[in-house]
């Protein structure tokens, strides 16, 4: 019974969080900050809270010649990408835990972070920081949590804002969320235990373990976390050896690799925001269908297809 009713909390916080995104954007048209239709508000709701990035338009949220409307798509692709128990916690009334969930920091820290980055690095492309800051923001969160949308053709933006963006495609949103990627968790998890390493180098006969919001992190979860790493590296690699067979623009290779294994959308190069995938012969397709399951499905249940054992009837 328990569980059952934390799954309905649940599911109420997603729809009631989509049912407040229509409202403001309703809001918006309302005051007269945006066009938008009750189509188009349904659509971009639901492509928000399930991080899935749909769009009506070929040219994606800039269709909306709108601030306040990519702002609003803006925070609830962040709030979306955020773990749901903090929701949970918050409704519960025990906001001290809520707040202080290190995972969320560390997912809040990295957006705001490299948002600051990139609008310096691609200021002068537009007309003023605040603008500059403005588009940063918005595809440094699309990115981090694998919703896909933009609002320019961040593939034209200088070599190290590219960069920045691949990289969040890889950290991902936090565990418990709508998003994809490694998840904000495992990379902080993973962080921490280098450090530990690294101490235990300096000092052999120090005792120490890992932590996470006070916390001990049994073995078996640092085990499956480094588990989970070398499969997505390996069927990183291997997809990106298939890919290259057929396709000679490096960047392409990987970022297409990278936005569908991350369930992002899109890549760099051939694969951009403004391009599409159709372009790939039917065996890199296949290849890339096959890194959109299982990305989604946190890699083991794909990879339990072509284990034997899976398909031997048990006596």
């Amino acid at each position: 019974p328990k569980m059952r009713t934390s799954a309905a909390i649940l599911y109420a916080i997603y729809c009631a969080m989509t049912l407040l995104q229509i409202l403001f954007y309703r809001l918006g048209v309302l005051f007269g900050w945006g066009e938008i239709t009750w189509f188009d508000s349904l659509c971009l709701s639901f492509g928000t809270a399930g991080t899935g990035g749909f769009g009506n338009w070929n040219d994606s949220i800039a269709h909306y010649n709108s601030a306040y409307l990519q702002n609003v798509i803006t925070v609830f692709m962040i709030l979306f990408g955020i773990n749901f128990s903090a929701y949970f916690l918050i409704l519960t009334r025990k906001f001290r835990q809520a707040f202080r969930i290190e995972e969320i920091r560390v997912y809040l820290g990295v957006i705001f972070v490299f948002a600051g980055l990139i609008a310096f690095n691609v200021r002068p492309m537009f007309g003023s920081l605040r603008e500059s800051f403005h588009h940063a923001l918005f595809q440094v969160a699309s990115i981090i949590t694998t919703t896909g949308f933009s609002t320019v053709d961040f593939d034209q933006w200088p070599t190290f804002s590219r960069a920045l963006l691949v990289l969040l495609m890889f950290i991902g949103a936090c565990a418990g969320s709508t998003g994809g990627g490694i998840k904000c968790s495992r990379i902080l998890l993973l962080g921490k235990s280098v450090k530990k390493e690294l101490m235990c180098l300096i000092h052999p006969r120090l005792v120490r373990v890992n932590k996470m919001d006070g916390q001990r992190v049994p073995h078996e979860v640092m085990r499956s976390i480094n588990v989970f790493v070398v499969a997505y590296a390996f069927i990183f690699i291997l997809s990106l050896l298939i890919i290259s067979l057929n396709c000679e623009d490096l960047v392409t290779c990987f970022t297409s690799v990278a936005t569908t294994l991350n369930n992002v959308g899109p890549g760099l190069s051939l694969c951009g925001p403004t391009c599409n995938f159709g372009f790939f012969p039917p065996l890199s397709k296949g290849v890339l269908i096959f890194d959109m399951l299982a990305g989604r499905l946190e890699l083991f249940p794909m990879l339990l297809l072509f284990t034997p054992g899976t398909w031997q009837r048990n006596k």
